[in-house]
């Protein structure tokens, strides 16, 4: 049986080994935000995206926290997109935003449940089906920039997660919000939307404008030859 002062001593042994393996992610974040402007988001390819994250546990300061998520935004912004996992800036936390003014046509707006979203921060989230729906729609990804794909979502989710200050969130989307939260969630995971893609419809940016650009991608499934849910 260990004496107090052992007991003591173990504790302050283990801070010390916990400050040192958070100390490198938190010096790696200080960098990241020591420059001006929007951070860079790493592309396909890199094995930032692929490795998965570790659930956010106060790994950073609340100053520090609090700074990386506004420069999360300000990336998003910048892109421009509508979310933003930290992975793709090269951070292994459990972390993501997500913004959607949905600035589309009504048509586009009626056919993918595409509605505005106000700023939200994810912390440690995960997901689950509500129901056995599915909708297909192109989507891209500002970790594979010029190019997008159609890909299959359930149509509602369930998302658990806390908020920036800790407050637990559980919320159902639905629609649009529902894909963005799923694209998210995925790459905290080490998910790219390709991985989920019928790669038969993987279009450039270009092809997406002439030829693909309405409300549905049913269209595109009968020219390239890919499969869509059934409704």
């Amino acid at each position: 049986m260990a004496s107090p002062s052992d007991h003591a001593d173990r504790a302050d042994r283990a801070d010390r080994t916990d400050r040192a393996v958070r100390a490198p992610l938190t010096e790696r974040v200080e960098e990241l935000l020591a420059g001006d402007g929007p951070l860079p988001i790493v592309a396909a390819g890199d094995p930032a995206l692929r490795r998965g994250t570790e659930p956010f546990d106060g790994q950073l300061e609340p100053a520090l926290l609090a700074r990386f998520i506004e420069a999360l935004r300000v990336t998003m912004h910048a892109a421009p997109g509508v979310g933003l996992a930290a992975p793709q800036v090269g951070v292994e936390l459990r972390i993501a935003v997500i913004e959607d003014p949905a600035p589309v046509p009504e048509e586009v707006r009626l056919a993918r449940g595409r509605v505005p979203q106000p700023f939200r921060v994810l912390v440690n989230p995960w997901y689950e089906p509500v129901g056995t729906a599915r909708a297909a729609f192109f989507e891209g990804c500002l970790s594979v920039p010029g190019w997008q794909a159609v890909v299959a979502r359930h149509s509602q989710v369930r998302l658990r997660a806390q908020d920036e200050a800790g407050r637990a969130v559980d919320e159902v989307f639905t629609g649009w919000p529902a894909r963005i939260v799923q694209h998210e969630t995925d790459h905290l995971d080490g998910m790219l939307y390709l991985d989920r893609a019928e790669l038969r419809s993987l279009s450039s940016n270009q092809a997406m404008a002439e030829r693909w650009a309405q409300p549905t991608p049913d269209a595109a499934a009968a020219a390239l030859g890919f499969p869509l849910p059934m409704p």
